[in-house]
C-alpha cells in the first residue's frame, strides 16, 4: 500500500493526486465497491433539487389558479350587482347586456344570465385569461335586500 492510508471500512490503499486521494487501481473496499461510490452525493443532490423545483412549479400553478378563480368570482359579483340595478330600474339597459359589459371590463365573458324570483339575477362568468390547469369561472346572485 502506498502511503499506508486507510479509511474505516476500506482496506484499499490510496494514491494521492494533488490534494485528493483515490483507491489504488485494482484495489477493492470491504463493501466491494472499489471506490465507485464517488459522486453519488452529487447525483442525490441533483435529484433532490429536481424534486424541489417540481414542487415549486406545482405550487406556483396552484397559486395562479387561485388568483384567477378569485378574479372570476369578483367579475361575477360586479356583473350581478350591475344587472340587479338594471333589473330594478336603478340604471338603464337590459340586465344581461349590462352584466356582459361589466364582465368584459373585468376580462371575463358571461356564460349565463338568468332572472330569478323577487327581482334577483344570477350571473355565471368565465375569465378570458386561462391558466395551464384550467379556465376560471365564477357565479354570483344579486337582488334587493330581503
Amino acid at each position: 500500500m502506498k502511503g499506508g492510508l486507510r479509511t474505516p471500512g476500506c482496506s484499499a490503499g490510496f494514491q494521492q493526486y494533488g490534494t485528493r486521494r483515490f483507491p489504488e487501481p485494482g484495489q477493492r473496499c470491504r463493501d466491494g465497491s472499489g471506490g465507485r461510490e464517488r459522486g453519488s452525493g452529487t447525483v442525490l443532490a441533483a435529484g433532490l433539487a429536481l424534486v424541489v423545483m417540481t414542487a415549486m412549479a406545482l405550487m406556483l400553478l396552484l397559486a395562479q389558479s387561485a388568483v384567477l378563480a378569485s378574479r372570476a368570482a369578483a367579475a361575477a359579483d360586479l356583473a350581478a350587482l350591475a344587472a340587479a340595478d338594471a333589473l330594478r330600474g336603478v340604471t338603464d339597459g337590459d340586465p344581461c347586456t349590462v352584466a356582459s359589459e361589466v364582465a368584459a371590463r373585468q376580462g371575463a365573458a358571461i356564460l349565463g344570465c338568468a332572472e330569478g324570483p323577487g327581482q334577483t339575477i344570477e350571473v355565471r362568468t368565465k375569465l378570458l385569461e386561462r391558466s395551464v390547469l384550467a379556465s376560471a369561472t365564477g357565479r354570483a346572485r344579486a337582488g334587493p335586500p330581503p
